[in-house]
C-alpha cells in the first residue's frame, strides 16, 4: 500500500478567507448575536470574549476605566466596545494598503 502513496499528488494548501463581522456577548462571556462565518469557531468567539472582559476588568480595577480595545494583528483588526458588562466585537481582515 505504501507503493500508491508515492504516486498520488500531495494535498494542496487551502486559503480560507479571514473572517469579518461581529459578535455581542454578556458579562458573563456568553454569545449573544453574531454576523461572523459559520467557520469561525464558537470556541475562538469564547476565548476572545474572556480576554475582553478580563482587560476591561483589570482596567476597571486600575481606576482607568476603558470604553473601547483595538487590537491589530498582521492582518486582522479587531475593536471592541463596552456595552454594560460585556461587548461588542468588531473583527475587520486590514487591507494591503493599510499600515
Amino acid at each position: 500500500m505504501g507503493l500508491l502513496n508515492w504516486f498520488s499528488k500531495p494535498a494542496e494548501p487551502v486559503l480560507s478567507r479571514l473572517p469579518t463581522g461581529s459578535f455581542t456577548f454578556d458579562s458573563e462571556g456568553r454569545i449573544l448575536a453574531s454576523t461572523l462565518p459559520q467557520s469561525f469557531s464558537a470556541a475562538h468567539m469564547r476565548g476572545i470574549s474572556q480576554l475582553i472582559l478580563s482587560t476591561f476588568r483589570k482596567a476597571q480595577q486600575l481606576q482607568m476605566p476603558s470604553g473601547e480595545l483595538i487590537a491589530e494583528y498582521g492582518s486582522l483588526r479587531l475593536t471592541a466596545r463596552e456595552l454594560r458588562g460585556g461587548a461588542i466585537v468588531f473583527l475587520n481582515p486590514r487591507s494591503l494598503s493599510q499600515k
